[in-house]
């Protein structure tokens, strides 16, 4: 028995794990609440409306005979159009790898992970120095996304500095899919620029009805806080409608500089823009895959700097999703990021919070994951410790089950009596699946540590690095 008890471990340990489902859910606001942030964003849209940059997408909405001109392109939204809207959007997202393989479903029951993307700078892991991003940067970054298990969708965490800005973004992305088959998120200059990356997506899995049919891409774009969608994203957003692949509009918004101080008021207000840009999509084509998403971006006053590490950002982010849950509306949401400007002890306590925050906000797609100083720089080691992190959340977030079999009363009146839960074959039967392993954090004893070497999680992220890479 014993035998074969130890060779059922050894098969289980070699086994690779299912992705936890998510159970766990943080209700920050009450269905009153929601209600009122409901009828402020509908009264917005009316009686302020949204500044709509592009004159074809104007036009389109005035046509529809439930949108009215203001004054300096603005254009006023009833609620007729909002719900027509919002009942032919996709209630979810799926995106996937090159292969034709499901990593994300925004509706499903399982966390996904992402990098951030567009920082200008990267923390060089071998030098240690804060240094602008590089094409070789890209590339290590897209070797860790397919190496790296949690990491769902990738992304490139920065981009060429070195290039200029007519081939920075198409070279951005070209040199991420050579280093991995996930989906991936991106961002363009224009819709011109825009179409073009999208078209070598669709060379790489056989053409653009290939594309659409199982997308392995979203593009990135939103509004201009406050209340203004440019000519850019217009026609972006139309744009992916048209060829039926996802994108995701969403503004990134500053409180106190672009919109209300407080956090209901940059929600209601973010919200605003999105659902404008939501409309737009969906007029241009009703069914369109379109995501949105939180990205409530607090400012520290005291020298207008980013506050991603922020309690405000990671519950704000989560009401958001919340808000957007209960539109039925698609939503990541962001975690993984940090103001510190090392891999230290502030990047670990910030990653820790707003990733699980975001866990518990209901998104099932999480994304900025690697990034410091405020998004400003990009990571290796970081992502790695994000990634550890997104292990520790979709333990968490997967919550306790309680069924006949784990609630285990037969088991206890067997073992109990001499202390034998460690030989019965309930403990090895479920065992993996009730305890997550971690890859990097530390778990043995002082002795084997200091045997070992004594590494703290900063040098066994660089040691894990240097075998990846």
């Amino acid at each position: 028995m014993a035998t074969k008890r130890g060779a059922r471990r050894k098969r289980q340990a070699t086994e690779k794990k299912a992705r936890p489902n998510l159970n766990a859910r943080l209700s920050l606001l009450s269905s009153n609440q929601l209600v009122q942030i409901r009828s402020a964003v509908l009264m917005v849209l009316w009686q302020t409306g949204v500044r709509i940059d592009d004159l074809e997408t104007r036009k389109m909405l005035i046509a529809t005979g439930d949108c009215k001109e203001g004054t300096d392109g603005f254009i006023h939204f009833n609620a007729d159009i909002i719900e027509r809207s919002l009942e032919t959007t996709p209630k979810e997202v799926r995106l996937y790898d090159r292969s034709g393989n499901m990593k994300v479903h925004t509706s499903g029951r399982s966390l996904g992970f992402a990098p951030g993307l567009n920082c200008p700078n990267i923390l060089d892991h071998i030098t240690g120095e804060i240094r602008p991003f590089l094409l070789d940067d890209v590339r290590n970054v897209g070797k860790l996304c397919q190496k790296l298990e949690m990491i769902d969708v990738a992304a490139s965490l920065g981009y060429d500095s070195e290039a200029s800005a007519d081939v920075e973004a198409p070279q951005t992305l070209r040199a991420l899919i050579e280093q991995t088959e996930k989906p991936v998120l991106f961002i363009g200059h224009d819709e011109v620029e825009v179409e073009v990356m999208w078209g070598m997506l669709a060379q790489e899995v056989g053409g653009w009805d290939n594309l659409a049919e199982k997308p392995c891409g979203i593009d990135l774009t939103g509004p201009l806080s406050p209340l203004r969608l440019s000519d850019e994203t217009c026609r972006r957003v139309r744009m992916a409608a048209r060829y039926n692949i996802p994108t995701a509009c969403y503004p990134a918004i500053f409180p106190g500089m672009s919109s209300p101080v407080t956090m209901a008021g940059t929600i209601v207000q973010a919200c605003v823009e999105s659902i404008a840009g939501i409309v737009i999509n969906q007029l241009e084509r009703p069914g369109a895959p379109i995501l949105t998403g939180s990205s409530v971006l607090p400012m520290d006053m005291r020298q207008a700097d980013l506050a991603y590490g922020s309690p405000e950002y990671a519950l704000a982010n989560a009401a958001a999703v919340q808000f957007l849950s209960y539109m039925e509306i698609p939503a990541w949401n962001g975690g993984g990021c940090s103001d510190a400007h090392s891999v230290d002890q502030q990047a670990a306590s910030e990653i820790g919070a707003n990733m699980l925050s975001a866990a518990l906000s209901g998104a099932t797609f999480i994304k900025n994951l690697g990034m410091l100083s405020g998004g400003k720089t990009g990571s290796l080691e970081m992502l790695l410790l994000g990634h550890e992190m997104a292990g520790w959340v979709s333990r968490y977030g997967a919550n306790i089950t309680v069924d006949a079999n784990t609630i285990a009363a037969e088991v206890i009146q067997q073992s109990a009596t001499d202390n034998t839960f460690i030989q019965s074959s309930h403990t090895q039967d479920n065992y993996l699946a009730e305890m997550w392993m971690p890859p990097l954090f530390q778990r043995n004893d002082k002795d084997a540590w200091l045997e070992a070497g004594a590494k703290d999680m900063h040098q066994r992220c660089l040691d894990t690095l240097n075998d990846l890479l």
